[in-house]
């Protein structure tokens, strides 16, 4: 016992340090920090919804509705995750929470005009189907603004971390919005949060796509996703398993209601409550998601999490009172998020970086329509075998979608590396840009991870060359013959001078701060560039371009 406490406090006194990597990235930051709102914003509302439709007509309007939500979102997403892929990232993640922000407060208005709630209902869902814009783009963008694969696998956590910390307070604040002011004012104030997140993000554009990309149709975009996933076992088979937790919580969202209102006669707020309990569960699960980070095989807390989660509702069927409610749906709330963040890095190894926003946005479609199940699923348990019934069908479902994937998940995690983040990097910058996704995983693979302290030569000027160096994070200066000529940061690189034209280097390149830099072979690099004429071509006119004002 003492030593499992010694451990938990190690991972605890780790979190300032996993914050702290992910924080000290500008662009990364300001991602999470739009994600909290975005996710305040949907768990916020969607509880708002979900109450305002119970006392319209009970479990069963509140399950219709929920559904009637959920099915056009559902359809939308995989289409909408074209968008990441076709665009910059960032600027799809921005023009998301825009229309989002938008959608809330015209339902707001909506509410605040005693509109019929059919109408409240369809604009509601308009709103709902914006939101599907969100994680595909965020999910492609991440990878390319982190500058280590430790550090993309620590804002996987954080954004765990995010979602499980607005999980309690979004449906809290939820919860006294509907008791003191109503349904109308918890919309405005979450289409503000919106907006807010919008203005957070909209200086973080993310690369652009690859120019060796055709444009095509949404919809053969869209096939080239689904194509992979009936091609590929392994993101297929994560994408299903992640898909079906969202059975669970789609079940879990009319749950709140029935218990609170139903079950436990604890009125409208408790929802609220019992949602902020889930997500205080995530929020307490900081200290699982912890050891994630840096960790190679994820298998182990993906089925452990759905472990957890299953048990605590089986455990709340038999005990169904306000104390037992809130702690046990704390326990489901730990093993859900110490699922989600290994299951999602899992994918974001697994799949190809030019198709990850469309194997994001399948995951998302399927989220959707396993919410909707999950809403439907609940009024008819409730009529079969009340309140206990539903929570031991909705307990089933977790570890059923882990006994499908059987024995393939753990070929999943060894087989699970492919470089994101360095093809992320690759992709930012112009010269390797156009290279097609099989080239760049393929250069990828051979780049070497090199740190450098403040103030070391990479280069020096009229020395041999045989590599060449692309920057994943820092400061540095060139010169040539004492004098300088340029600094160059994240997302340039240097050294193909001397490579292309077989001369020495031609300046000196030196580190004004602590840097992480990629490397690549001589060979390595000509075999790209010469295996691609427009690539080729750039280069040649990127060397004479420095050559003649340098």
């Amino acid at each position: 016992m003492i030593s499992r406490l010694g451990q938990i406090a190690a991972y605890l006194r780790r979190i300032p340090s996993v914050i702290g990597t992910v924080f000290s990235n500008r662009e990364l930051r300001a991602v999470m920090l739009g994600f909290a709102g975005f996710n305040a914003l949907e768990w916020g509302t969607w509880i708002t919804m979900i109450v305002y439709a119970y006392d319209q007509g009970g479990a069963t309007t509140a399950g219709v509705v929920a559904f009637a939500q959920l099915v056009p979102a559902a359809l939308f997403a995989p289409v909408a995750s074209v968008l990441g892929d076709r665009y910059r990232p960032g600027r799809v993640l921005a023009f998301g929470y825009l229309v989002q922000g938008m959608t809330v407060l015209a339902t707001a208005a909506a509410l605040f005009a005693d509109a019929e709630p059919l109408f409240v209902y369809v604009v509601g869902g308009t709103a709902s189907v914006a939101m599907t814009l969100s994680r595909p783009a965020q999910s492609a963008l991440v990878p390319m603004l982190a500058r280590s694969a430790q550090e993309l696998t620590a804002a996987n956590v954080v954004s765990g971390w995010v979602e499980s910390v607005t999980v309690l307070v979004a449906p809290a604040v939820a919860g006294v919005l509907l008791g003191v002011y109503g349904a109308g004012t918890a919309f405005l104030v979450f289409g503000f949060v919106a907006l807010i997140a919008f203005a957070l993000v909209l200086g973080v554009p993310g690369p652009r796509p690859s120019g060796e990309r055709e444009t095509a149709g949404a919809f053969t975009e869209l096939a080239a996703g689904i194509g992979l996933l009936r091609r590929e076992r392994e993101p297929r088979i994560l994408v299903l398993l992640l898909g079906v937790q969202f059975v669970g919580i789609g079940a879990l969202d009319v749950l709140y209601a029935e218990l609170a209102i139903g079950a436990l006669d604890a009125g409208d707020a408790w929802a609220g409550y019992l949602n902020a309990a889930f997500g205080a569960g995530g929020a307490i699960g900081i200290a699982a998601t912890v050891a994630l980070v840096g960790r190679r095989r994820l298998i182990t807390p993906l089925t452990f999490g759905l472990g957890i989660w299953a048990t605590s509702l089986l455990i709340l069927a038999i005990a169904p009172t306000k104390a037992a409610a809130l702690l046990l749906l704390a326990a489901a709330g730990v093993g859900r998020t110490l699922a989600d963040v290994a299951g999602r890095t899992l994918l974001q190894r697994s799949a190809p970086s030019d198709l990850l926003a469309r194997v994001f946005g399948l995951l998302e479609g399927l989220s959707m329509a396993g919410l909707a199940l999950g809403s439907l699923l609940v009024p008819v348990l409730v009529a079969l075998g009340g309140t206990t019934a539903a929570l031991v069908g909705v307990a089933a479902i977790l570890p059923l979608g882990a006994l499908l994937a059987g024995g393939h998940l753990r070929e999943i995690d060894r087989k699970a590396d492919i470089p994101v983040v360095e093809i992320g990097l690759l992709r930012s910058i112009p010269l390797f840009a156009p290279l097609r996704a099989h080239t760049l995983e393929s250069v990828a693979r051979g780049l070497v991870s090199v740190e450098v302290a403040a103030g070391v030569a990479i280069v020096e000027q009229g020395a041999s060359g045989d590599r060449w160096y692309a920057i994943a994070d820092g400061r540095l200066e060139v010169r040539r013959d004492g004098r300088v000529l340029a600094e160059l940061g994240r997302g340039q690189a240097f050294g193909e001078i001397a490579l292309m034209r077989e001369v020495p280097r031609t300046a000196t390149v030196t580190a004004l701060t602590d840097c992480s830099l990629y490397s690549l072979g001589k060979d390595e690099f000509l075999e790209a560039i010469t295996g691609h004429p427009r690539v080729a071509a750039d280069t040649e006119r990127l060397v004479q371009e420095h050559l003649a004002t340098h």
